[in-house]
């Protein structure tokens, strides 16, 4: 007689438990045992509870290849189903094996469990385990399914609503409640306020500070007193929620003619544009991928989102100025280059001419799409071509927690019938074809975080703070990535061999990249480096990416500091503007407000976060990679005193890659 010890782990969260009945069977390389009810006294399987049991076999059954589970109705009537978070066996022989679950089970399925150590196809060595894994793989891609969005973007699951989201993808339902609930007080409070819809102008820019009575940030506040400031204007193109579009100008464009008497009295003294240049202290806006883009019409008419230049110098105050402006491509006599010289006014609509460009390209292009739709490609190659054994599944799955969830709810509420960006100055087509451009532009060197800031020139300018700790968290990534993929691929060789790792490569370059060579994305794998580097753009992505460009949006999407919309056409003329143009040009309160309430959402913290490093659900069995993860959650650890130590002397801290500030997958 042989004796096998369970332990059974109910999920935590609402509704795990689960008054059904619940079997087991094992299968093992000498046979498998019967099928089993776990059953001791009193009440099994309630949420949170791990229940101990014994299963017997009249003999061993050799090396334990599967556990099936099984979950039959208790009431016929009611249904309900069991989370299931892992089971841990204690083999005759003294061996303990992992076999994690982490999904939600109904009633009348049956679910069968790998367990051990992480393997890759070419490691496989029974039969019973080969079959598995094909079966594993032919279901879930059949289930998920690639669809086209738009011609030109990545592509996306063939889900038409979330309610057909396999339930361990989908928000929890403390989740749900808690983003609605933020939702529906933001509501209450606006339509109170009768700001919901409302076609007014505003009269005074102070009133804009009291959209909401108690949200407010000390970032927010401090946006609001110092918006029109020029070197915190500067400040935002280094630290704010858009910090990978300046470049360092040595040469200027062709078609930004800035002369020497223009910007000389901004530069230093008994300095040069030119000697400025050549010290590496002027660096450039270019929206020129904007350019033609038709905006939407509204009221008839059209709007405009200006395709503009901007010109800075970082002073010797080390602070980043800006110093000319044109608002469009070609210049013309039509077009005039403003200068801080100019009336404040000029200056002022000239700078939130640039910023609304700006936060257009934030939101569509830096936000969605590199982060959240790449992140969602990323995701799907995940779960169509590796089994949940693979050691590059247990790896990754952790960063893709309700990927699938916000990115459908947000392709409706952004790009719906009433989405939200629709309200912006480009309207729904506009918007899309600026994504088309910017993925057909965007480089693989561009998402590696150390290639893009070498290649804009930024590596030595000073208070560059989300470079400084980009950088370092990019480092901790990729060593934690690196000792982890080095782990199961030792050799080039096990690179080659892994057909699972090759069909993921190859179906992310052909659904996010479109296929397109130029862009230096790779097709394949040939070496374990390249895997390293991948897997590390991959995490730094949905973590430390998004989290710099989404968790400040409410800090900064004060509509004076940067619009999504802006009604007047950008100036043609010098000397021609007042407050009251300012006004006119900001959008009117429905349409602020509506902004601000996307913010708020968007930059919300909900309280199931599992931030970065923390792995709560154990996938792995090895005891090597599970000491990786702690070195890994010890150098984020060691970052964030230095970060909070930084901050601490900073007028201006910056805290969006403070790891406990970052989000271990996008779910906001």
């Amino acid at each position: 007689m042989a004796e096998y010890k369970l332990e059974v782990t109910t999920g935590d969260m609402q509704y795990a438990g689960t008054w059904d009945h619940i079997f087991i069977t094992f299968f093992g390389n000498e046979g498998q045992s019967d099928r089993t009810e776990l059953d001791n006294f009193g009440t099994d399987f309630t949420r949170g509870a791990t229940g101990t049991y014994t299963i017997k076999t009249s003999s061993s059954l050799g090396k334990l290849l599967l556990v099936k589970v099984e979950k039959d109705p208790y009431l016929v009537l009611s249904e309900d189903e069991w989370y299931c978070s892992k089971i841990v066996v204690t083999t005759p022989e003294g061996n303990v094996i992992l076999f994690p679950c982490y999904r939600w089970i109904s009633r009348g399925e049956l679910v069968e469990l790998r367990g051990g150590r992480a393997m890759k196809v070419f490691e496989e060595d029974h039969p019973l385990l080969t079959d598995h894994r094909k079966k594993e793989l032919i279901l879930k891609k059949s289930l998920y399914q690639w669809k086209i969005m738009a011609e030109g973007l990545p592509h996306i699951n063939s889900f038409n609503n979330v309610s057909e989201l396999p339930d361990e993808i989908r928000f929890s339902k403390s989740k749900s409640s808690k983003t609605l609930n933020t939702k529906r007080i933001i509501g209450v409070e606006l339509k109170l306020k009768g700001m919901i819809g409302s076609m007014e102008k505003w009269e005074s820019i102070e009133d804009m500070k009291k959209i909401f009575w108690y949200k407010k940030t000390t970032m927010s506040e401090y946006v609001t007193e110092h918006w029109k400031e020029d070197d915190f204007y500067g400040y935002q193109f280094l630290n704010g929620i858009n910090p990978n579009v300046i470049k360092k100008c040595s040469e200027l464009p062709p078609n930004f003619p800035v002369t020497e008497e223009m910007v000389k009295p901004f530069l230093e003294e008994d300095s040069s544009l030119e000697e400025e240049m050549e010290d590496g202290k002027i660096f450039l806006y270019d929206q020129k991928k904007m350019d033609g883009i038709p905006a939407r019409d509204y009221n008839g008419e059209p709007l405009h989102v200006s395709a503009g230049l901007c010109l800075f110098y970082l002073n010797p105050e080390d602070k980043l100025m800006p110093i000319a402006i044109q608002l469009h491509q070609q210049p013309s006599e039509d077009n005039p280059i403003f200068l801080p010289s100019d009336s404040e006014t000029d200056w002022l609509l000239a700078k939130m001419f640039i910023k609304n460009a700006d936060v257009v390209d934030h939101e569509v292009v830096h936000h969605l799409m590199k982060t959240h739709f790449l992140a969602e490609v990323y995701n799907m190659a995940t779960l169509r071509c590796f089994p949940v054994i693979h050691p590059l599944y247990k790896l990754l799955i952790p960063h893709f927690r309700y990927t699938f969830n916000i990115n459908m709810v947000g392709r409706e509420s952004i790009f719906g019938t009433n989405g939200i960006l629709k309200m912006s100055s480009l309207g729904s087509e506009g918007l899309t074809e600026l994504m088309r451009r910017a993925l057909s532009e965007t480089t693989y060197s561009s998402l590696c975080l150390p290639e893009n800031i070498t290649a804009r020139g930024l590596k030595s300018i000073p208070n560059f703070y989300y470079r400084d700790d980009g950088l370092k968290l990019w480092n901790i990534i990729n060593r934690f990535v690196k000792a982890t993929v080095g782990y199961y691929y030792p050799s080039d060789k096990t690179v080659h061999k892994d057909t699972e790792l090759q069909e993921w490569i190859s179906e992310i370059f052909i659904h996010a990249f479109l296929g397109n060579k130029a862009s230096g994305f790779p097709a394949c794998f040939n070496t374990v480096k390249e895997v390293i580097r991948f897997i590390t753009v991959v995490i730094f992505t949905v973590t430390a990416q998004h989290a710099a460009v989404n968790s400040g949006q409410f800090d900064y999407h004060w509509v004076p500091n940067g619009s999504l919309l802006l009604h007047k056409h950008p100036p043609t003329t010098k000397g021609q503007s007042s407050m009251e143009t300012i006004l006119e040009t900001l959008p009117n309160v429905g349409e602020t407000v509506s902004f601000a309430a996307m913010a708020w959402v968007l930059s919300e913290k909900y309280t199931d976060v599992v931030p970065l490093g923390a792995y709560p659900e154990e996938r792995f069995d090895e005891p090597a990679p599970k000491q990786m993860i702690k070195d890994f959650q010890e150098e984020l650890s060691y970052l964030s005193e230095e970060i909070t130590s930084r901050n601490s002397e900073l007028k201006v801290p910056y805290t969006y890659l403070n790891p406990t500030e970052i989000e271990n997958s996008i779910t906001i």
